[in-house]
């Protein structure tokens, strides 16, 4: 008998709340996520880029995904780094970029938690944290608001029955859920699958039988926000990803012109099948979802 490998081998049903929902409104506006579209000669004009598994892993970028952002930037397409990790505040993140060779801006890098404090701060809540302890410092302001809601990311070894508990407490007395992503799974620093936020997140649903705010990726709200601050249409964008669920469907689902699935980082063969809408394209490397874009758009861009 083979060996699992952490891959799931068919269709995947009992987590994805968000995805069904965005699915649903989607449907209802018009689009069948199991028709052909032509992605043939749309523009493509704005680029969002996952991080880890596309661009790096661990401490190491991977084979030639330095090169392929540089060709990026030298095209003209506007750029935006949209990242679901939790582990670490905007500026861990910036800097691990930074030792790898990558510089990027403050305003182009998109985290669930700067999503979340500027939810927090439009809906006067306080946050009661379940989330790393590297993430928590990112929320060290954001107290002493009238209501609460408990924000949940992926909290590692914080995971446990007494943290999961005092979060069951606080909602059931009135806290709001917020949920930074609702992820199944992550490539962790082994070289192998880990269990991420979102059987956590659906524990809490459970038990408190109230529903998830998701701020990161699939919710569209996090696409637009990057897309907005490059000034550009949905319709005109690219999304590359490793997450055939939350950077692929979501995006498309978003209402993104396209979005390319790379074989690195989590992706498990039969990801570009399992859920619905599918990638426009599948594709090795990042290097090659960027000569796909660079070839299906016309000159010049603008957005």
């Amino acid at each position: 008998m083979a060996a699992w490998r952490g891959c799931a081998s068919g269709p995947l049903t009992a987590a994805s709340t968000a995805i069904g929902a965005i699915a649903y409104l989607a449907k209802a506006a018009g689009f069948d996520p199991r028709r052909s579209y032509d992605y043939s000669n749309f523009m493509i004009s704005g680029v969002l880029l996952d991080l880890a598994g596309v661009i790096y892993e661990g401490e190491s970028a991977l084979p030639g995904a330095l090169d392929a952002v540089d060709q990026i930037r030298h095209a003209g397409l506007s750029l935006r780094f949209v990242t679901n990790t939790t582990r670490m505040t905007k500026h861990m993140v910036l800097e691990r970029l930074a030792r790898l060779g990558l510089s990027v801006t403050e305003s182009e890098l998109f985290t669930p938690a700067q999503a979340a404090r500027e939810w927090l701060a439009r809906n006067d809540c306080s946050p009661s944290l379940l989330v790393h302890p590297d993430l928590a410092q990112e929320f060290q302001d954001d107290s002493d608001r009238v209501h609460r809601a408990v924000v949940i990311g992926d909290a590692g070894e914080a995971f446990h029955y007494a943290s999961l508990n005092r979060a069951f407490r606080e909602l059931i007395d009135g806290a709001k859920l917020v949920a930074l992503a609702k992820n199944r799974s992550f490539k962790d620093a082994d070289g192998t699958l880990s269990l991420d936020a979102g059987a956590f997140v659906a524990a809490l649903e459970f038990a408190s039988q109230r529903a998830a705010l998701v701020l990161g990726k699939p919710a569209p709200g996090f696409f637009e926000a990057a897309l907005t601050s490059m000034d550009c249409p949905p319709k005109h964008a690219v999304m590359i990803g490793d997450d055939a669920e939350a950077d692929v469907a979501g995006a498309l689902l978003a209402g993104l012109g396209g979005a390319v699935l790379v074989r690195t980082g989590k992706y498990c063969r039969g990801d570009e099948a399992r859920f619905d809408p599918r990638p426009t394209v599948t594709v090795e490397r990042l290097s090659a979802a960027v000569d796909w874009i660079l070839a299906h758009r016309p000159l010049p861009p603008s957005c």
